[in-house]
């Protein structure tokens, strides 16, 4: 099988190349040129360079022609900001950008596919009442991805099209060559350099990125059309995960867990001084706060064996990759 790995050079993208040439396939790589691979990629991965997001239709077709399958490993997540209004942000990327790529896939013949979603469009799903879709830009994008894509798949292999998975990823730890970790900037710069820590009372579903790579080929060798996956290993407490963070700082301070009220009032905060400069969260930071991170909400267990069994992903590592990413962000000590 030949595998084209949209985003191939990026965090998730590399892991599932590795996992993809481990297993024995042709693999290739497209990305952008913002990465320096000398010296540790695969020199058997060819790479063409590009960006998928200003690229037309008829320009992306000439990409996947000769592949079986490809994996779409690109998009920004809720941890970035942008102008506002987020939604036409995150909708041209995740929805119009990507229904663009798939078409082009489709057109040249590839038959199946994957897309890296997130775990939020699951909680849609199992928790209505929450609205998650209704009220954050971010999410609505991404169940909106899922469905368009699927939409647009001509039917799944069987009926003449191209068949679509979707991976609704959680939180991911590890690190890879030349790249920072996004955990940096997002939270440990953030959080940890107070003499307390300040974080929400709940706990979030989690995965170390070499099983995420696992999962993404496994989704390509054994994922159903229209399939949707929740991926995680492990459920964790808020808490637990600071504490982690802190073993591989090499360092210790309490942790302080507010209440949602409080927790919501500091995200409020954060979103005005956004909207100063023109930006606008993909999700609203106080109804995260009181709805999402105060409470201890987890992909259950029987849907991660499920997921885990199907796409043949591991569940082991998780404190060593945590750890591993710490040593990345800070090689020579925290705040180094």
């Amino acid at each position: 099988m030949k595998i084209m790995i949209v985003g191939g050079t990026g965090f998730l993208g590399y892991y599932a190349t590795k996992v993809a040439l481990e297993r024995g396939y042709e693999v290739a790589a497209f990305a952008l040129d913002d990465v320096n691979l000398e010296g540790w990629w695969p020199e058997e991965v060819k790479v063409g360079h590009g960006d998928v997001f200003e690229m037309t239709e008829d320009e992306l077709v000439p990409i996947f022609e000769g592949y079986d399958a490809f994996i779409y490993s690109v998009g920004p997540d809720d941890r970035y900001t942008p102008p506002a209004p987020s939604y036409d942000y995150f909708h041209g990327h995740l929805v119009t950008d990507a229904s663009k790529v798939f078409r082009a896939a489709r057109r040249a013949g590839v038959k199946r596919s994957a897309v890296n979603n997130s775990y939020f469009a699951y909680f849609d799903r199992l928790l209505p009442e929450k609205g998650l879709a209704k009220y954050h830009p971010y999410v609505r994008s991404r169940v909106e991805q899922a469905a368009t894509l699927i939409e647009e798949s001509g039917g799944g292999a069987a009926n003449g099209g191209m068949d679509v998975m979707v991976l609704e990823l959680p939180y991911i730890f590890g690190s890879m060559p030349e790249r920072m970790p996004i955990w940096k900037d997002v939270y440990i710069e953030r959080y940890l350099h107070a003499p307390f820590i300040f974080f929400p009372r709940g706990g979030t579903s989690m995965i170390a990125v070499k099983h995420v790579g696992e999962a993404m080929i496994g989704a390509i060798e054994h994922g159903e059309h229209a399939g949707r996956y929740p991926v995680a290993t492990d459920n964790k407490t808020f808490k637990w995960m600071i504490q982690e963070f802190e073993k591989g700082l090499g360092m210790h301070k309490p942790i302080v867990q507010p209440g949602p009220g409080i927790c919501a009032m500091g995200a409020r905060s954060i979103e005005k001084a956004e909207a100063k400069q023109g930006k606008q969260p993909g999700l609203d930071l106080g109804r995260m706060m009181t709805d999402i991170m105060s409470e201890e909400i987890y992909i259950p267990e029987e849907e991660i064996q499920k997921s885990s069994a199907l796409l043949g992903y591991g569940r082991d590592g998780l404190e060593e990759a945590i750890a591993e990413t710490m040593h990345r962000c800070y090689p020579n000590g925290f705040g180094k």
